[in-house]
């Protein structure tokens, strides 16, 4: 089952989540989330708005930055946020849980 944050916000609730899909989308777009260190910014909304892209797409920019602008223990957010970015591209590298039927390969050196 993927992560979601639900969040409240003048009484419309938001599902944040990211999907290999958001993922995608946001890394074509330049994100890279081991920036937050240097370029935290820029990259910490970017990967607050991100997050709306599976389940709200089409909220304005300027309403998610009020959002993040009014959310409390942001510190915990983020973590959450970059834990929930994580879990599309760790099911990515994943090994299938069997091995019947999957796809075998092998290289000629």
């Amino acid at each position: 089952m993927a992560k979601t944050i639900t969040i409240t916000a003048n009484d419309v609730e938001y599902t944040l989540e990211f999907t290999r899909k958001t993922v995608s989308i946001l890394e074509k777009q330049g994100f890279v989330l081991s920036d937050i260190a240097e370029k935290p910014m820029t990259t910490l909304p970017e990967l607050f708005a991100g997050a709306f892209l599976a389940h709200h797409m089409y909220v304005k920019r300027d309403v998610i930055d009020g959002i993040y602008d009014s959310m409390p223990n942001k510190e915990d957010l983020i973590k959450r946020l970059a834990e929930m970015y994580n879990e599309p591209i760790e099911a990515l590298i994943a090994e299938p849980e069997e091995s019947e039927g999957n796809v075998s390969w092998e290289t000629n050196w």
